[in-house]
């Protein structure tokens, strides 16, 4: 049963709005307020005034007591007292000592004490109408016939014999009709002050629920907007709490999906475009070939496969592009040598840039570049930024004696080594060169599609440096181009014996 009533309470509150739930939340704070306060008034009535006039009671026993005993003594019997109201009120009455410094209630008279009868404070409160006067065998002799299970009860001792009892009714015992009244009428009380508490929550949930929803509301609806497609959503954002600062991390949400979708219309774009040139081409010369328009020569063959070269590029560059978004690029890292690396590398591409009329050149650098790191994904690193000068760069240039080029420069930065590339015109926009390393992104300027290449390249190579914890970026160069720095952690182990690279 229990868990049935969980699982409906659960149900109505995943349903309800927030402004009920709200509602609700603060009902419940103001009746557990009221019962708290009604709870802790009542505990210290009873506690605290009740206990105190019971105290009082107490006292007046305690003090009462030799005076009823003496009176015993004196008439031997308590037929001077039975159906005698008057006697049994002065018997009760204390006899106030007036001393120099103190009023005290006696039961025994000092010599030369001045004494007179006036009302105490236990008299104030109804005490002598809460005592009675019993015999021997418990039968009641005059006083309160009321006698409840939890008085107060003290022998009368006459020597050692028990010759009566006094008893006490507690206070709480014999309170009135007024006093039941006076209950009510604070009970009422209680009730008025929970029905205005909980207009006023009422009042109060809806004023801040509709301040607070209404930026919320505006957010949910924005959100339905965005799921369905529509990436130039905006909401307005009018205050900077927590409701302000979901407004402005859904307009930064809306702005990245808005810039993701449009890179990707592009990238689809530049990729139908990569695929069906090199196709278009393929397709073309095999045609003439089967036609008998071209001969199956070695200048045939030779550009068949030069497409099918750029083809295997495009589509290794997306797999590999698609693992690292993955995370799941593999990397084998071992220690190795930079330097040779780079060397390699240069010696590689020092023939291709030959052909292309660029000039190839390098400063002087330290001969041992320790890293930790994959020499495969390192050199796929170099061969992309190789590349990317090669393609882009112009043979002909201001620099170097109006010779394009591309220079490389190494050095160590206390943990770190430093790979400069630096070539030479055309540059790139500095608006543009923040973006260079976005996946799906290509400059269309003087670096455009007629030089080749998809725009993978870079995007790939940031990964392979992230992977490495190291970090590369684009700023313009010295040459008139693009100045591209990767920066690698310096491994202080050295390399391995019979592993330079």
């Amino acid at each position: 049963m229990s868990s049935t009533a969980s699982g409906i309470y659960q149900r109505f509150f995943a349903r309800a709005s927030i402004r009920l739930k709200l509602f609700y939340a603060m009902l419940a704070v103001i009746v557990v307020i009221i019962l708290a306060m009604g709870g802790t008034a009542r505990y210290i009535f009873n506690r605290d005034f009740l206990g105190y006039l019971n105290e009082q009671s107490q006292d007046r026993m305690e003090a009462l007591m030799p005076r009823i005993e003496e009176a015993y003594r004196a008439n031997g019997s308590w037929d001077f007292i039975s159906n005698n109201p008057r006697a049994w009120f002065d018997l009760l009455r204390p006899i106030i000592v007036d001393h120099d410094d103190a009023i005290t209630i006696t039961a025994a008279l000092p010599k030369n004490a001045d004494t007179k009868h006036m009302p105490s404070q236990s008299d104030l409160t109804g005490v002598p109408m809460r005592f009675s006067l019993l015999d021997a065998q418990r039968k009641l002799v005059i006083g309160n016939p009321y006698i409840g299970p939890d008085a107060r009860i003290r022998p009368v001792m006459r020597d050692s014999e028990i010759v009566g009892w006094v008893a006490q009714t507690p206070f709480q015992n014999v309170i009135g009709s007024a006093d039941l009244r006076f209950q009510h009428s604070q009970l009422v009380a209680h009730l008025l002050i929970g029905l205005v508490a909980l207009m006023l929550v009422g009042l109060i949930v809806m004023r801040i629920s509709g301040v607070l929803l209404k930026p919320l509301v505006r957010v949910a609806r924005a959100t339905h907007k965005l799921a369905g497609g529509d990436y130039t959503i905006r909401v307005a954002v009018d205050t900077e709490d927590e409701v302000g600062r979901l407004a402005s991390d859904f307009n930064q949400l809306a702005m990245t999906l808005e810039r993701n979708e449009k890179l990707r219309r592009e990238f689809m774009a530049d990729v139908s475009h990569e695929l069906r040139t090199p196709l278009g081409i393929l397709n073309g010369q095999l045609e003439a070939v089967q036609d008998g328009l071209l001969q199956p020569d070695e200048s045939t063959i030779r550009s068949l496969k030069s497409e099918v070269t750029h083809l295997n590029k495009l589509v290794n560059d997306l797999y590999d592009l698609s693992l690292a978004d993955a995370g799941a690029l593999t990397y084998r890292k071992t220690d190795i040598d930079l330097a040779l690396l780079l060397r390699t590398t240069m010696q590689s591409y020092e023939d291709m840039f030959r052909k292309r009329g660029l000039n190839l050149q390098a400063d002087a650098f330290p001969d041992v570049m320790p890293v930790h790191a994959d020499a495969g994904r390192l050199q796929q690193l170099f061969n992309n930024l190789f590349e990317n000068s090669l393609r882009y760069t112009d043979a002909h240039s201001d620099a170097n004696n109006g010779i394009g080029q591309l220079a490389l420069s190494c050095r160590r930065d206390q943990q770190h080594w430093i790979v400069q590339l630096d070539d030479s015109a055309p540059g790139v926009d500095a608006a543009a060169l923040d973006r260079l390393f976005e996946r799906f992104y290509r400059v269309e300027a003087s670096r455009n599609r007629a030089s080749g290449g998809a725009g993978l390249g870079l995007a790939i190579c940031r990964r392979i440096v992230d992977a490495h914890q190291g970090s590369i970026r684009a700023e313009a160069s010295p040459l008139g181009g693009l100045r591209v720095t990767v920066r690698l952690p310096v491994h202080e182990g050295g390399i391995a014996e019979g592993n330079p690279a």
